[in-house]
């Protein structure tokens, strides 16, 4: 049975909870259950702060977890490993501190940096040959400049609107380029596959359509270029032996361009239809 591990709270419970069930395993329905075992794929859910879910994972303790790049790098696990990007809870880590004060990432050897990363933000620093005192904290870091515990922090960033509020500005390289990742332990198991096989399938349900038209077969040049499809378009005759159908599957972000562009060159009776699951 394959033990997977998924956020039982925080940014990424929901989204991989809802990720899950789309592909068709059965978690838990009352948010307070830590356990769940779904026979009918034989598989057990165990529901954990995000943060341990890379220390059971690369431990051996479960086999696989749904967890952020970044809890995954700041854990230094060596047993666990990415295997592969979800695509949701994206987050961008960056160095920030009073304005003027710092330059550069070199600019910060010998000073205190506060961060809720420290393993993340240390392994960043030693591949950039810079020493640090680094202030571990829980939250609100972008504090702790106006407290006087740190020099700089380092934390996630998405429109700066917070750190800025703060009284300080974006320095130096960005630090990672985090998201949703499944992990897998130090030892394949029976169901991984399937399991990975299934989440690609949701991505790729959730980032295409389907679409159907009807178009004069002369145009089909015309028209594959503007959808050529994932491999290519399927084509079938109609009655009128002059045209043909066409289903193709297209990005979903863009497809009204698509639909618009279509119906230019001369296809009519254009359909939209969101995939449910897939298998590529």
């Amino acid at each position: 049975m394959l033990r997977i591990a998924v956020p039982n709270k925080g940014s990424l419970a929901d989204t991989a909870a809802d990720m899950l069930a789309e592909a068709g395993y059965t978690g838990r329905r009352d948010p307070k259950d830590l356990h769940v075992i779904d026979p009918q794929n034989d598989v057990e859910f165990f529901y954990l702060r995000p943060k341990d879910i890379a220390t059971y994972v690369g431990s051996g303790a479960l086999d696989v977890g749904i967890t952020g790049r970044d809890l995954l790098l700041d854990a230094r696990m060596p047993g666990a490993q990415e295997v592969e990007a979800l695509g949701f809870g994206g987050s961008t880590f960056r160095f920030a501190g009073p304005p003027g004060r710092f330059d550069s990432v070199t600019d910060l050897q010998g000073m205190r940096v506060a961060t809720a990363y420290p393993g993340l933000v240390d392994g960043f620093l030693d591949e950039h040959g810079v020493a640090v005192d680094l202030v571990p904290l829980d939250g609100a870091v972008e504090s702790a400049v106006r407290l006087g515990v740190a020099d700089a922090v380092a934390d996630v960033v998405s429109t700066g609107t917070t750190l800025r509020q703060a009284g300080l500005e974006i320095f130096g390289p960005v630090i990672l380029e985090s998201e949703a990742v499944l992990i897998a332990g130090p030892d394949e198991k029976d169901g991984t596959e399937t399991l990975l096989r299934r989440l690609r399938g949701v991505m790729v349900a959730r980032r295409f359509v389907l679409v159907d038209y009807d178009l004069p077969a002369a145009l089909l040049d015309q028209a594959t270029a503007v959808a050529p499809g994932i491999e290519s378009p399927t084509i079938s005759p109609l009655r009128d032996p002059e045209w043909v159908a066409v289903r193709v599957m297209v990005p979903r972000h863009g497809v009204n361009r698509v639909m618009d562009e279509l119906y230019a060159i001369g296809a009519r009776a254009i359909l939209v239809t969101a995939i449910h699951a897939a298998r590529l």
